[in-house]
């Protein structure tokens, strides 16, 4: 019989260089490393993991993620007319949102390795705390911003309030501590939500972390559809809000501020962390963030190396439309219309897109979760102890049971089915946003554009959930694998010809004879976890610190900001600046957008393409497993 190499994924679509296998260049196992390694995994205590998590958990660790959704929603939606307001010139304001891509290089990963790093019970509730500290204060002051630096300059001044030179005082002063407070406002915001995915990745079990993160998904937009109503509402008619002040802006940041600190407070005060105790080899303080840092980036775990493969081409697709999907809106309307709209109304007919967006986002994320949810009788009975033989016997005896229990009741046996895999929901989102955006070939009127953007939102809510969901479910498993004891180097042989098949052969999955041995030892599920993660990768697992991860797979959506940028520029200048049109139109002749768009578009094909070689996760080849074992069972007997 010939069999595959012991390193090829047969459950990935595209092939990829496969690297040389540890089990060929081991010459021996090493004995286990206690309390080291072990230590340093992702998740914080294995007691949080055995506790299955209710829908009521689930609403109180996301609700956080609807409170920095609308404070995003307050910096995207008004963040430039505030500033301009103020006196800002309109060139500078570019400079002034280069603290999104530099807040997310920098906060997540950095936030990550500290709190990786730390021991202590609170190590992610108390970054969640001090982002929202900031983000507290930040928005209070934007929202007096005028009045304190009015303030500030009599109180350093004295001067007369006529005097041309104080007002201009007053406002050189107000946008400096604006831009000041923006810069903050990025960096609290992308430090409290990576503390939030890393509470999630720390509390929830491996099974349960793609039901999380599609709570994370659903209150990311629902926080859009609250930001965005109200920002629609006048709230200066709201009597409640009279008191502190006119203005709309002030009204907003008002707001932001009560929902995100109550929905923090519900987040930090039901979760409870478990403290971890200081490996051997720690050497404490800022080493060990430099080292989690390191480690993350030098020996990214192939799997998680795909996702993020994947997501910078997602994002070069997604960030054109998340930047001027208002604007293509308004060229729309100008073509249609045969002349320049007004901004104001390109802009509502484009934020009210943007709002149907939203609302088909939830829709999507509340139903679409169920289509992957997991039957319970597929899962683990969380017992890793359990050998491989066991595991086959208990399936067997479960399954004559229900086959009895049918021809009691004098029908079929319905064995569980087989959820959606996360791999192939990715896979359609992008298939299908990218054709979204080809579509703008054909788009010719306001209603058809709306129609456009509105379906997006199916994607956009895919975005936010699977691959997160995904590398989530990875860490797990590499965890898992690292902390798995060492198996004798003939289990290597035993099954190293039949690995290919894991997935769904229970047969081969027991492990075939290899010709030269009369017996075959059972493993331990958790041996057995890692004999496969060896060969399906070619790589000795090996602890990761999850926090840090996760703040290097947001460099792999942060980049992305920076190509746009660049081919963004070079598209405007070839299209638009050969347009004959009158300059002083800011729609009207205009396609620029059209084409970045269609750029997008193809890159998330590519990023289609590119997932078909991310493998499922264990979670789901265990499931796979398991029911084909159900099913050589029900046929057998």
């Amino acid at each position: 019989m010939t069999f595959p190499p012991l390193n090829a994924d047969e459950n990935a679509q595209v092939p990829w260089p496969e690297p040389q296998s540890p089990v060929e260049i081991r010459q021996s196992i090493p004995p286990r490393q206690t309390g080291d390694a072990e230590r340093q995994a992702t998740t914080s205590s294995k007691k949080s993991s055995e506790r299955r998590m209710t829908w009521k958990d689930f609403i109180n660790i996301s609700i956080s993620m609807a409170g920095a959704q609308i404070a995003w929603t307050l910096e995207l939606g008004y963040g430039t007319p505030f500033l301009r307001g103020l006196g800002l010139p309109e060139q500078l304001t570019s400079l002034v949102w280069l603290a999104g891509p530099i807040s997310g290089l920098i906060a997540q990963p950095l936030i990550g390795a500290i709190s990786d790093a730390s021991t202590s019970a609170y190590r992610r509730r108390f970054w969640i705390w001090l982002a929202t500290a900031a983000l507290v204060i930040s928005t209070l002051v934007l929202a007096y911003v005028e009045a304190i630096a009015s303030f500030l300059v009599d109180m350093f001044s004295h001067m007369e309030d006529w005097n041309p030179d104080r007002k201009k005082k007053v406002s050189h002063l107000a946008i400096g501590i604006a831009i000041a407070c923006f810069y903050i406002l990025d960096f609290a915001l992308n430090a409290l939500q990576a503390s939030l995915r890393n509470l999630l990745l720390d509390l929830t079990p491996a099974e349960q972390l793609a039901t999380g993160n599609a709570w994370h998904g659903r209150m990311t937009h629902a926080g859009n559809i609250v930001g965005y109503t109200l920002g629609s509402q006048d709230l200066d008619k709201w009597p409640i809000l009279k008191p502190f002040g006119k203005g709309q802006f002030r009204k907003v940041c008002l707001l932001t501020f009560v929902i995100l600190s109550i929905t923090v407070a519900i987040t930090c005060l039901t979760q409870h962390e478990v403290a971890k105790e200081r490996s051997a080899n720690s050497e404490g303080g800022f080493r060990d963030v430099i080292n989690n840092i390191t480690k993350a980036i030098t020996k990214l775990p192939k799997p998680i190396r795909r996702v993020c493969i994947v997501q910078i081409f997602a994002f070069i697709g997604w960030f054109p439309f998340l930047f001027y999907a208002t604007v293509w809106m308004g060229e729309v309307m100008a073509y249609e219309i045969g002349g320049e709209p007004t901004v104001a109304d390109a802009t509502r007919a484009g934020e009210l897109a943007l709002l149907l967006s939203s609302i088909v986002s939830v829709v999507v994320g509340t139903v679409l979760p169920y289509l992957a949810q997991r039957d319970t009788r597929l899962l683990s009975k969380g017992d890793d102890d359990e050998d491989e033989d066991e595991e086959i016997s208990r399936i067997r005896a479960m399954v004559r049971s229900w086959k009895a229990e049918a021809a009691r009741m004098g029908r079929p046996l319905h064995l569980p089915a087989m959820p959606f895999m996360l791999r192939n929901i990715w896979t359609g989102g992008l298939l299908l946003f990218g054709l979204l955006m080809m579509s703008t070939f054909f788009v010719s009127t306001v209603v058809q554009a709306t129609v456009v953007i509105a379906l997006v939102g199916i994607s956009w809510a895919i975005a936010c959930w699977v691959p997160f969901a995904i590398i989530m479910e990875f860490l797990k498993e590499v965890d898992a694998a690292a902390s798995a004891p060492p198996v004798a180097p003939q289990s290597y042989a035993t099954r190293r010809g039949t690995h290919g098949r894991v997935a769904s052969s229970p047969a081969i999955w027991r492990g075939m004879q290899d010709p030269r041995n009369s017996e075959r030892t059972p493993l331990l599920r958790r041996q057995s976890l890692r004999l496969d993660y060896e060969a399906e990768t070619g790589e000795i697992p090996t602890p990761m610190a999850g926090g840090t991860v996760l703040g290097i797979h947001n460099l792999a959506i942060v980049l992305p900001q920076f190509i746009i940028a660049l081919v963004a520029t070079a598209i405007f200048r070839i299209v638009d600046s050969s347009a004959d049109s009158d300059p002083n139109n800011v729609y009207y002749g205009k396609t620029g957008v059209s084409w970045v768009l269609r750029f997008g578009g193809l890159s998330a094909l590519i990023g289609a393409a590119f997932s078909r070689a991310v493998a499922p996760t264990r979670t789901e080849k265990e499931m796979r497993r398991r029911l084909a074992e159900m099913k050589e069972t029900e046929e057998s007997s």
